[in-house]
């Protein structure tokens, strides 16, 4: 059992100033691995005070030195990455081959093109004799998911910090132990006291200390509509810039002259990676009506193809789901579509028949149209619909009845045809035959799906407002 037992504020470990404790629990075993101090209100003041104090100096820190730091942190995660790996198998499920690569090899990369995308911010124009400046925000509050719990916090802290801004962090209550090991890389990379400031505990109490505290001036949330709704109706009250990043409902349109099985194979591993626990995740399949029983059976062989079990193990594929919970969550979801009349190609409620323990799903494929529960609304789970459609046009219909503008996919022999098509698909980002996602690109959506960008140079403009100087 690891035992954490202080936070970190003002370049210390110290004890919260709550009395409660939280426990993290291992999905694939469901025992209790590790717990934390439930963190205060109280914690929060202490923390933004201290970044707050620190703002005064990081701001003024020129490049060079923030991609330095920036990338000395890197370099010590990196050192750690094995150990950060394992650490995520632990508190999320992912199984160890896609941890290594997906979790702590991402992150760490995340932090390098932070460092790097410094370059390219213009930070200074001139129009005659007015200069118009980026600065940085100010203080940052940010908030992380349990599905990316090193991925986030890396994207946040080094878009922040690449801007000049100091943070106070709140990392995930269900997956923390990432945001501890974040922290101790920051103290052996010697960033300046203040910077960085971590505080352990739930969303009503931390979290929405943070949204309120005067001295945050940006919050920054990755997480559900309702808590990003939240953080926002809070953060208004003291007109700070809010960044949200929400959820999902992606489609995948396969268009008629599209390499079909690569296609709708792609489409289910984008979906499926991470137990389906993710906000981008491609969980609605459009195809042409004509090659509905093909794509059907390509989806039903790719689903029942998943290794289920043990993360740890190096062949498994497929690991748990984050908790009981998102386990009964996610099930119930799928009785939903039973019920509703959808046909189940592959998968189902039941647990995996040889699993007696531990928060697993089936990987689950249903076809049906767009108007059921399971195309509307996120489950967060292994679970994706395919819907068929007539022609382009009623496809890009489709996609585009979504409360949800995360990613999207076009698959086409023609490429220019595809792009035409992502053209028209009112996601923030849209995948073209399979491209593997551009990690210097805005990551973002439009409607429920959040405001503002991620990643590369986009995601420190964030972290950056504009200041004109006029003589």
């Amino acid at each position: 059992m690891i035992e954490k037992n202080a936070i970190f504020i003002d370049g210390q470990w110290v004890s919260s100033a709550g009395t409660g404790t939280l426990t993290v629990i291992n999905p694939a075993t469901e025992e209790p691995i590790a717990t934390l101090p439930r963190g205060h209100a109280d914690d929060v003041d202490r923390a933004a005070q201290a970044a707050a104090r620190a703002f005064e100096t990081w701001s003024q820190t020129t490049v060079d030195d923030r991609i330095d730091m920036i990338t000395r942190i890197a370099d010590i995660l990196d050192s750690r990455a094995e150990e950060l790996a394992r650490t995520i198998t632990s508190e999320v499920g992912t199984p160890i081959t896609l941890a290594r690569r997906s979790q702590a090899g991402s992150a760490i990369n995340d932090l390098r093109i932070a460092a790097a995308s410094l370059k390219d911010v213009v930070w200074e124009e001139r129009f005659d004799d007015t200069i118009v400046r980026r600065i940085p925000a100010g203080v940052a509050g940010a908030i992380t998911p349990w599905n990316g719990p090193m991925r986030m916090i890396a994207l946040k802290a080094g878009a922040a910090f690449a801007a000049g801004c100091t943070m106070v962090l709140k990392g995930t209550e269900v997956a923390p132990l990432s945001s501890f090991i974040f922290a101790e890389a920051a103290v052996e990379a010697g960033l300046p006291k203040g910077v960085f400031n971590l505080v352990s505990g739930t969303g009503p109490e931390v979290g929405e200390a943070l949204a309120t505290h005067p001295l945050i001036d940006i919050v920054s949330l990755t997480g559900s509509v309702r808590a990003g709704s939240r953080v926002m109706e809070l953060a208004s009250r003291s007109v700070k810039r809010v960044a949200l990043e929400l959820g999902g409902k992606s489609a995948n349109i396969i268009l008629e002259d599209a390499d079909l099985e690569k296609a709708v194979v792609d489409g289910l591993s984008d979906a499926f990676r991470n137990s389906g626990q993710v906000c981008g995740g491609l969980t609605r399949m459009l195809v042409p009506r004509g090659r509905l029983a093909e794509a059907e059976a390509i989806a039903a062989a790719k689903a029942t193809s998943y290794v289920i079990g043990d993360p740890t193990d190096e062949a498994t594929t497929l690991g748990p789901v984050v908790s009981d919970v998102q386990r009964d969550r996610v099930r119930g979801y799928i009785q939903v579509g039973i019920d509703e009349g959808l046909r189940l190609v592959a998968g189902g409620p039941e647990a995996p028949a040889h699993l007696d323990r531990g928060y697993f799903v089936q990987p689950t494929v249903f076809v049906g149209d767009n108007r059921s529960r399971l195309a509307q609304e996120e489950i967060f789970g292994p679970v994706v619909i395919i819907i068929p459609f007539d022609d382009t046009d009623e496809a890009v219909a489709i996609a585009n009845d979504s409360d949800y503008g995360l990613a999207g996919a076009v698959w086409s022999a023609d490429p220019a045809r595809a792009r035409d098509i992502g053209r028209r698909i009112r996601t923030g980002r849209v995948r073209i035959n399979g491209a593997a996602i551009d990690m210097r690109a805005p990551h973002g959506g439009l409607k429920r799906s959040g405001v503002g960008r991620e990643m590369g140079r986009y995601g420190i403009e964030e972290y950056l407002e504009y200041q004109s100087l006029i003589s």
